[in-house]
């Protein structure tokens, strides 16, 4: 089966602001300079676009008409084989990140968590907040949405079918659940946002961390010691996908007593951990905006820098305990406020 792109070139030829390439942090493009390229986008001719987006996700957020901007650019970039990154990077990536093969269907329960290829975060899962629940984590199960850093929407289409037919053969449908808790950001925008705009049918329903967590505070409400403290958090480039989840983090900060600094760089002004601009090996620009992030983290007082991805943790953790702030992750710090047995 083809997964085709649902992106309508006529609502971009329409389009007065171009938000997607105005408000760009990485590329300087006024309105008409912006309407230029994105003609050269919409006809799928060469774009300066093509050569210098550092693959954010940021345009999908900013695209007021939910055309998928980026998807598209991503199209054009492999089609006309434009590589973000250099090509043995991106050869070994995929073989890196391919299927196993040998996963096999398992006798799991509700609440089911889904660790995509992070089995070594499992230890994350305990205590209250997590009572019962069951984990799975495999390269087989891995949610695949990285390719649109690499200028690879083809495995996307090849593998993500794949991926949610064992996740509903495997362990949901086998064991008659009907939904399941993503732990990885990007999960969740793959089966909510990025499934359906490639036609790719997902049959089970998807709740975003900051879902569950919400619903576990409130029944946990009375074990919670408010923390008290101030943090400044790195918005993965997933979370362009969904900005809607962006709130319910915001309740789970006011819920466990956390006050989230009113920073430069966050929310739709957020800045990438740089991890995929070292793929794409732009260091200078990985430099400059490392830079920027942390020196805006420090300057707004904050105490802890919160992730909820774990690759942006596993770029920025150690350069920002450097600078004195404790890196962790949402769901720990949420286990922090909570009074153990």
């Amino acid at each position: 089966m083809t997964y085709g792109l649902r992106y309508d070139p006529k609502i971009c030829e329409q389009c007065e602001s171009v938000d997607c390439l105005v408000n760009c942090q990485y590329m300087d493009f006024k309105l008409p300079s912006a309407k230029t390229e994105k003609m050269k986008i919409i006809r799928q001719e060469d774009s300066a676009v093509l050569h210098q987006c550092v693959t954010c996700y940021a345009c999908e957020e900013y695209c007021p008409n939910g055309n998928h901007p980026f998807y598209q650019i991503v199209d054009l970039q492999e089609k006309r084989g434009i590589s973000p990154a250099p090509l043995p990077i991106v050869k070994q990536q995929i073989i890196m990140m391919q299927e196993k093969g040998d996963l096999r269907p398992k006798k799991v329960g509700a609440p089911l968590i889904n660790m995509c290829a992070f089995p070594m975060l499992t230890g994350c899962i305990h205590g209250k907040l997590f009572e019962g629940a069951s984990t799975i984590a495999s390269n087989d199960i891995f949610c695949n949405i990285m390719w649109l850093h690499f200028a690879k929407n083809s495995v996307i289409r090849e593998r993500v079918p794949r991926i949610v037919d064992r996740l509903q053969n495997f362990f949901l449908a086998e064991n008659k659940i009907e939904e399941m808790v993503c732990f990885h950001d990007e999960c969740y925008g793959t089966y909510t946002q990025l499934a359906p705009a490639f036609g790719i049918d997902v049959p089970f329903r998807p709740i975003h961390l900051f879902e569950y967590l919400n619903q576990r505070l409130d029944i946990l409400k009375d074990d919670i010691q408010p923390l008290g403290v101030k943090i400044a958090y790195q918005r993965p480039c997933s979370n362009r996908l969904v900005p809607e989840t962006d709130a319910m983090l915001d309740d789970i900060f006011r819920k466990i007593g956390v006050e989230r600094a009113d920073r430069e760089f966050d929310r739709k002004n957020t800045l990438c951990c740089g991890g995929v601009l070292k793929a794409h090996q732009r260091d200078d620009l990985v430099d400059e905006i490392q830079e920027k992030n942390i020196n805006d983290m420090v300057k707004c007082g904050a105490t802890f820098v919160v992730f909820n991805c774990p690759f942006c943790m596993f770029t920025l953790g150690e350069a920002v305990a450097e600078k004195g702030l404790m890196p962790i992750l949402v769901s720990d710090l949420c286990q922090s406020a909570i009074k153990q047995r």
